[in-house]
């Protein structure tokens, strides 16, 4: 399979929760599942183009998703539809969990980018996470959040993100 073949392997919902309602639900077809580390593909699933600023992302770009049902974050993959690779979304999210053929993610607002050269790497939407309220509903779940964006970033700065997914 291609990296940048959005159309093999058994289908998967990939459905993301935000603030406890269904933020957004799209297919993708499964990679890997070894019963820690979970791998989809799908194409964007945004309706037309999303431009961030540092990154574009637009029909016909291809994500390669891990989740983890171990740890407080996912990592996406992001190819242009040329396969030319674009960079690394990070999301912050409670662990993963896969239902038949859904896989659930709780998203907790914290994301971190990194270009596919290593060179711009950013933490993005602290400020909706501190308007989230988690640091008072849970606590326990805010740390688990700041930690997993912390090490992210660590990992991003020292050039091992792709250590996450071989």
């Amino acid at each position: 399979m291609s990296a940048n073949s959005a159309d093999e392997g058994p289908a998967v919902e990939v459905v993301l929760v935000k603030a406890g309602r269904t933020k957004i639900r799209y297919p993708a077809r499964l990679l890997s599942d070894d019963g820690s580390r979970i791998a989809v593909r799908a194409p964007w699933a945004g309706g037309g183009v999303r431009d961030f600023g540092f990154v574009r992302f637009e029909p016909g770009d291809v994500f390669t998703e891990y989740y983890w049902r171990d740890r407080w974050y996912s990592v996406k993959e992001v190819r242009a539809h040329d396969g030319t690779l674009k960079g690394h979304y990070c999301d912050i999210t409670r662990p993963a969990v896969r239902c038949g053929p859904e896989l659930v993610v709780e998203d907790l607002d914290l994301d971190l980018w990194c270009s596919a050269d290593g060179t711009d790497i950013r933490r993005l939407d602290e400020d909706e996470f501190a308007a989230s309220g988690l640091e008072v509903s849970d606590p326990t779940a805010a740390a688990a959040a700041v930690a997993a964006l912390d090490d992210l970033e660590s990992l991003a700065r020292a050039g091992g993100l792709g250590s996450l997914l071989a």
